[in-house]
């Protein structure tokens, strides 16, 4: 049985238009969808994780290179800073390995290779001398203020990373909370230090 076709007129454009023009459809929303980059370059660009985690060494590195820069400025100051500078080059180390390695380390000391306090202010120049060159002109001639511009750096640095774990991964935001409350420890540290 066949049916009759009906006799009202059609609106609209004509299958063959709509079925020659749905490909050219489809690949326009395709293209404009995806980003401008070729396929292998989204893959390559790190995460927020990996950025977060690279930021972090990278302000550790800088932080680091501070505490040299003060105690090239007031070697008697070494003995004191030497284990707070210690936990700061460790903390690099903690976000450069969680990041497989990807962040550059700058040079420095390494905790388990610090020389002594005679020996730490007489290397701080050659250890890490864009730093310590570039910051010792910034390094208050008077010890305490030298103390309260650490500590002011240290706490700045807990606080971005303590609001920057609310947005992180679970292991990444475990280790900025430790990391932010070793931060903060070291402000109360630096500021006993001043009396």
């Amino acid at each position: 049985m066949s049916f009759p076709l009906s006799p009202r007129a059609r609106s609209g454009p004509p299958r063959r238009t709509l079925l020659a023009a749905a490909p050219a459809a489809l690949l326009v929303a395709g293209c404009s969808a995806g980003s401008d980059e070729p396929d292998g370059a989204t893959a390559a660009r790190p995460s927020a994780a990996e950025r977060t985690r690279a930021r972090a060494a990278r302000d550790s590195r800088a932080l680091a290179g501070r505490y040299d820069a003060v105690v090239a400025a007031h070697p008697k100051l070494a003995e004191r800073l030497r284990p707070l500078r210690a936990d700061v080059v460790r903390h690099a180390e903690a976000f450069e390995a969680g990041a497989g390695g990807s962040a550059s380390p700058a040079p420095s000391v390494s905790a388990s290779t610090a020389p002594s306090a005679g020996a730490t202010a007489a290397a701080a120049p050659s250890s890490a001398p864009s730093a310590s060159s570039s910051s010792a002109a910034g390094v208050p001639a008077n010890e305490k203020d030298a103390l309260a511009q650490l500590a002011a750096a240290e706490r700045q640095l807990a606080d971005r990373r303590a609001e920057e774990l609310l947005t992180a991964p679970a292991e990444l935001a475990r280790l900025l909370a430790s990391v932010s409350a070793s931060g903060a420890a070291h402000v109360y540290l630096l500021t006993e230090a001043r009396r």
